[in-house]
């Protein structure tokens, strides 16, 4: 058996913050396969179902990000679990927006969410980190991670967690490296798509219409030079 966790806080308040990101890709995950309804149990909701054969169990702890361990050390201890059965995914200051890795234990970089499965689950568990970016200066970060989504991070947001919850039966088999390609490339994918679009350009002219519209020579309306002009070509409009 498998669980995997995606962390965040529960409640519309935070349903769209970056730090949110966690749930939404278990949220993908429960929209495309056959998972139960969620429900509540070991301080979290919980879903159960099969991904690639193997009985699957979606969490998304209720204890609010930095208790997430309690939750799922809860579930792991009821199922009789080791870390190596554990995938967590959340949001990763420290990548782009729109990237991912996955790795088996590491520090916690200062996610407190990650700090709490640590401490109750062990480390030796599979990490799927969810880039939403760094605004750039220690102050700015907990607006950040506690703000919305902005409506520009849509388009590679739903990409990332589609295509996620399309191959997430890659997490049951253990093809990181395989599920890796296949997020960078919807992603980045899309990216280059929307770079290479063609700049419209002005649409083009006749050499007719070019010569007409270039600035006419002004002739001389006064002084011998007009007058000869009237002599040869007369007056208009006489």
């Amino acid at each position: 058996m498998l669980i995997i966790a995606g962390l965040g806080n529960p409640g519309s308040k935070y349903a769209r913050n970056r730090h949110n990101i966690g749930f939404m890709a278990a949220d993908a995950i429960h929209r495309r396969h056959n998972f139960s309804p969620w429900s509540k149990k070991f301080k979290a909701e919980i879903s159960e179902g099969e991904l690639g054969g193997e009985k699957v169990l979606l969490i998304k702890p209720q204890t609010y990000m930095n208790l997430s361990g309690e939750a799922v050390g809860e579930a792991m201890r009821f199922y009789k679990l080791q870390p190596a059965d554990l995938v967590a995914i959340y949001d990763e200051l420290d990548l782009p927006p729109g990237k991912a890795r996955l790795k088996t234990g590491g520090g916690n970089g200062g996610h407190n969410g990650i700090r709490s499965l640590d401490a109750h689950c062990g480390k030796e568990y599979r990490r799927l980190r969810l880039g939403i970016g760094h605004p750039g200066v220690k102050e700015l970060v907990q607006h950040h991670v506690l703000g919305d989504f902005a409506k520009t991070d849509q388009t590679w947001l739903e990409l990332l967690l589609e295509t996620l919850a399309d191959n997430a039966d890659m997490l049951v088999r253990k093809e990181d490296s395989q599920l890796m390609n296949k997020l960078a490339r919807a992603v980045d994918g899309k990216a280059a798509v929307e770079e290479e679009k063609p700049q419209k350009k002005p649409a083009a002219q006749s050499h007719i219409h070019q010569a007409r519209n270039r600035a006419q020579p002004k002739l001389p309306a006064t002084g011998p030079m007009a007058e000869m002009l009237k002599k040869i070509f007369g007056n208009k409009g006489e």
